[in-house]
């Protein structure tokens, strides 16, 4: 059973020990915003998955982030969010994967179930296998009498 949670509050997620960070939730508003990000619209055409998910994820966490624990400067004073804060905390391989799985794949879910269908062997979703054996030669036609 699908359960809305119509208080649409923030919630606070922990990426790391003594890091979490209280992030708006992830709506429909906030999803269409980040795929018109600038940041995201002017990724090269060549770029590859990887470097578009970094965008991606950069752009949504700039939208998201509310307010940070267990973060500060290079003389360990806590900082508040900014946009190049939070680029830089992303910047750091375990906490983008930690936002990722914590907050974007959760997100996601319902994306995901509903694509839990076998693909179409063709078609636009071409990619079911064949499971029979191909013939070894062609099969020879009844004659006509």
């Amino acid at each position: 059973m699908l359960t809305l949670d119509l208080t649409n509050a923030p919630r606070w997620h922990d990426l790391a020990p003594g890091v979490r960070l209280q992030l708006r939730p992830l709506t429909t508003a906030l999803m269409v915003a980040t795929r018109s990000d600038p940041a995201v619209e002017t990724v090269p055409e060549a770029a590859s998955d990887e470097e578009r998910a970094v965008a991606f994820a950069k752009a949504l966490a700039r939208r998201a982030v509310l307010a940070w624990e267990g973060i500060g400067d290079a003389d360990g004073k806590p900082i508040d969010p900014s946009p190049e804060a939070v680029e830089a905390l992303l910047d750091i391989w375990p906490l983008f994967e930690a936002f990722q799985l914590t907050y974007v794949s959760r997100g996601l879910l319902l994306e995901q179930e509903k694509n839990a269908s076998a693909l179409s062997p063709n078609g636009p979703s071409a990619g079911a296998s064949d499971i029979a054996t191909p013939a070894k030669r062609r099969a020879k036609t009844a004659r006509r009498g």
